[in-house]
């Protein structure tokens, strides 16, 4: 077994599989349209050839019965053909037509055969025809029965023959060619195929556009439907494009036309309430943010000139204070944030001037170090500074609250990682972590507004008012650019991708 050798397997390439099978309507209405023309025409073609193979056969048949045994009869003794003590030969061979076949069959062995080559005056047939011992059985073969049966000589090709039995105990079979039948039924086959080809090709081009002429309205509403879904449905206002033509009722592209247009009518309808109810809840928001920035000023002021009195203060009167002045503290923010939210929603025009990305960079995480001396902090910066046009104090804000964010919901000891890349479309700032990840169920609505997860990412992480990320991705849709998030265990990545040509 050591010296033998397996032969490789050659692996051929997967050759692709073809769909034949249309795609779109239009074209399988067309293609079910001329499949059932072609079957149609193919039933046609074929009744109407067998219908004339057994009329032609049965002419055929009659004509040999007209014939009766007169050309075998004469062939009873080789070299008479009249005047033979059967009788047999009484019939006129002459009248016989060109083609005929007499065979004289005796204790089933053929004796005489003949075939009249031409109309003969004189009354005799041509005897020169050589069969074949196949010829022979074949013709043995043949009942005497008197009914018509077709058989094939090697030497005649295909025959009608009609087999009697003679006075004498033999047997007389007479037969004509079926090659006039088959080359009528031949050329009917080719007509046939003809006409129905080209009726096929005609009906298919006709089809076709009458298909697409009856399909019109359909493709105005495929169209329609089309630019509906190119439209920013969740900008905001949005006037939707002009209905599609409807065409009769009764019909059903006509049906379908207008439920499409009734459908657009309520999703119309709804955008309208939607935006107007967003408008309102902005209106709201912004008014109650500017409204709520004096009391909570004042309710902070007040707290912190009570802690500045010299006087005795009871440690839970200042414990009080204290936690009075913080949250104070904490709804200004808030406030801040819901304000800035609502400017952004109403479209306030942000500034546009260059920004140094790598030193605005730089100072979050300088700021974040300090804020959050336990985790670690690194950056990844390209060698040369970095510029995007925009608004410094938002993006500051917005790389801020990523870092915040990354401080508040990981342990104490995680890696975060602020990284700038660059390419040709755009400039992309990470900031990653090595902490427990985003839980799945809500890294879907993560940049939503109050959006809070079921657990912290750490225990002990106290939350915030859930609005951090919200003015990220806000800051960014501002600055045409998006937020993105990608988080696993171990590996939390926050990104905002800013463009070249932020939009003016």
């Amino acid at each position: 077994m050591s010296g033998t050798r397996i032969p490789r397997i050659r692996r051929f390439p997967r050759i692709p599989r073809i769909r034949l099978v249309p795609h779109t309507l239009r074209a399988r209405l067309t293609a079910g349209l001329v499949l059932l023309l072609a079957i149609s025409c193919a039933a046609v073609g074929v009744a109407a050839v067998v219908e004339l193979r057994g009329f032609l056969t049965g002419r055929v048949d009659q004509q040999l019965h007209d014939a009766g045994t007169a050309l075998p009869a004469s062939l009873e003794h080789s070299g008479r053909t009249r005047n033979d003590h059967d009788g047999d030969e009484s019939a006129d061979t002459r009248r016989q037509a060109t083609g005929t076949l007499g065979i004289r069959l005796v204790d089933g062995s053929v004796t005489n055969a003949a075939v009249v080559r031409a109309a003969a005056s004189n009354g005799t047939a041509d005897l020169a025809v050589r069969l074949s011992d196949t010829d022979r059985r074949t013709l043995a073969a043949v009942p005497a029965d008197g009914r018509g049966h077709t058989i094939q000589l090697s030497s005649l090709d295909d025959y009608r023959v009609q087999a009697h039995t003679g006075r004498d105990g033999d047997v007389l079979l007479t037969g004509l060619p079926m090659e006039p039948v088959e080359s009528a039924v031949h050329r009917l086959e080719l007509v046939s195929a003809g006409v129905f080809g080209i009726a096929l090709a005609v009906t298919g081009v006709a089809g076709a556009l009458w298909v697409r002429w009856s399909l019109r309205p359909l493709s105005r509403v495929a169209a329609t439907a089309t630019r509906v879904s190119e439209l920013p449905l969740a900008s905001g206002e949005v006037a939707l494009p002009p209905r599609a033509p409807e065409s009769d009722p009764r019909s059903e592209v006509g049906q379908v036309a207008s439920a499409f247009n009734r459908m657009l009518g309520h999703v119309e309808d709804a955008l309208t309430r939607r935006h107007a109810s967003e408008e309102r809840l902005r209106s709201f928001s912004a008014d109650a943010s500017h409204e709520l920035r004096t009391p909570v000023a004042s309710i902070r002021g007040h707290a912190e000139l009570a802690l500045l009195h010299r006087g005795p203060v009871p440690a839970e009167v200042r414990r009080a204070l204290e936690r009075i002045a913080a949250e104070s503290g904490r709804m200004g923010g808030m406030v801040e944030d819901l304000l800035l939210l609502a400017r952004l929603d109403a479209g306030r025009p942000l500034e546009r001037e260059p920004v140094d990305l790598t030193r605005l960079v730089l100072d979050a995480v300088t700021d974040a170090r300090a804020a959050g001396p336990d985790h670690r902090w690194a950056m990844e910066l390209p060698e040369e500074p970095v510029t995007v046009t925009g608004d410094a104090h938002r993006l500051h804000q917005a790389v801020a609250n990523l870092l915040a964010n990354a401080r508040l919901h990981t342990p104490p000891g995680t890696r975060v990682t602020t990284r700038i890349e660059t390419d040709a479309s755009g400039v992309s700032l990470s900031v990653r972590d090595d902490g427990p990840g985003v839980p799945e169920e809500i890294q879907g609505g993560i940049f939503e507004r109050f959006t809070h997860g079921d657990r912290p990412r750490t225990a002990g992480a106290g939350g915030g008012a859930g609005l951090g990320l919200a003015i990220v991705t806000a800051v960014a849709d501002a600055h045409g650019g998006t937020a993105t998030l990608r988080s696993e265990r171990g590996a939390t990545v926050f990104t905002v991708r800013l463009p070249d040509t932020p939009p003016s």
